[in-house]
């Protein structure tokens, strides 16, 4: 099976800032996956890499089998920059529309597929709206949008959520789930229960080095997280008491528990029974550890 993107020592410098150093992974998920790491970690510069925006100065890199920036990729690839710019003279749907054209829609079938990735983002009854006169929830609409024109097997998203309303935010995350039968996405953001929602897998990088790649699907299935309202002092003593606890791990108002699941398949159902016993009131139980625990706790 061809991978999503295979890297091999690829490397970017900026004069002396290494922005990639020796980056080798491969994708293979048809989920979507996420791309997280501080400010400066390299995200940017590779997906302007992965799209044939810039190139590596060694090292290889292969997008669906392909080198970016070839014809075979074409009208494949759609991307969302962070900040998107858009002709402030030009309409919405004009705007898709000549983004549609200079992809080679001829103009007929341009203004339909325009129309298309405009409902698509529910922005059907903005048509003759400048983008100045868009919301900032409008405008990431917009921008999502054009990423989306002509269908691409491969979609990159920067912060496709960042300074939005939950409302819009949420629409955002439905339309992405709602494409991700076809169309592959790759998520940078640093909003990380959102990832969680969204991706089956994600990549951390750190100063352009690869930290961690996780399978967010198949999490520590022998760990439980339980979030209280407040910290009680003799409850950890109390679980270690049931049966196939290894170990208790308590942080404030959080307690994680590492047991035997094999030993004791039941072990989340006796603790919401304990918890019921001793009038403990909790805010959440999860299987796993969440994605901030994963990659702040790496060692």
């Amino acid at each position: 099976m061809t991978a999503l993107i295979e890297c091999q020592q690829l490397s970017k410098r900026f004069a002396a800032q290494t922005a990639l150093d020796q980056l080798s992974f491969e994708l293979h998920s048809q989920q979507p996956v996420a791309l997280i790491g501080p400010n400066g970690a390299g995200k940017s510069t590779l997906f302007s890499i992965i799209c044939g925006y810039q190139f590596a100065d060694s090292g290889t890199i292969r997008v669906m089998g392909h080198a970016p920036g070839s014809a075979a990729l074409r009208g494949q690839i759609g991307a969302l920059p962070q900040d998107a710019l858009f002709d402030p003279d030009l309409a919405l749907l004009q705007q898709l529309q000549f983004l549609a054209r200079l992809q080679g829609f001829s103009r007929a079938p341009a203004l339909t597929e325009a129309q298309r990735v405009c409902e698509l983002m529910g922005l059907a009854d903005k048509h003759k709206v400048l983008p100045s006169q868009l919301s900032h929830g409008m405008k990431k609409r917009l921008s999502i949008a054009q990423a989306l024109i002509g269908s691409p097997k491969l979609v990159l998203l920067d912060e496709p959520t960042a300074g939005l309303d939950p409302e819009n935010a949420l629409n955002i995350r439905r339309c992405i789930e709602q494409l991700a039968d076809d169309t592959r996405f790759i998520i940078s953001s640093h909003n990380l229960s959102e990832l969680e929602k969204l991706c089956s897998q994600v990549l951390f990088l750190n100063q352009g080095r690869l930290q961690l790649q996780q399978n967010l699907q198949q999490q520590h299935s022998n760990l439980l997280t339980l979030q209280l309202w407040q910290s009680h002092a003799q409850l950890p003593d109390a679980i270690r008491q049931l049966s196939g606890v290894r170990q208790v791990k308590q942080q404030r108002e959080q307690l994680q528990i590492d047991y035997d699941q094999q030993h004791n398949p039941a072990l989340d159902q006796q603790l919401l029974q304990l918890l019921a016993r001793l009038d403990i009131r909790y805010r959440q139980l999860s299987h796993g550890q969440s994605l901030e625990q994963q990659l702040f706790d790496l060692g």
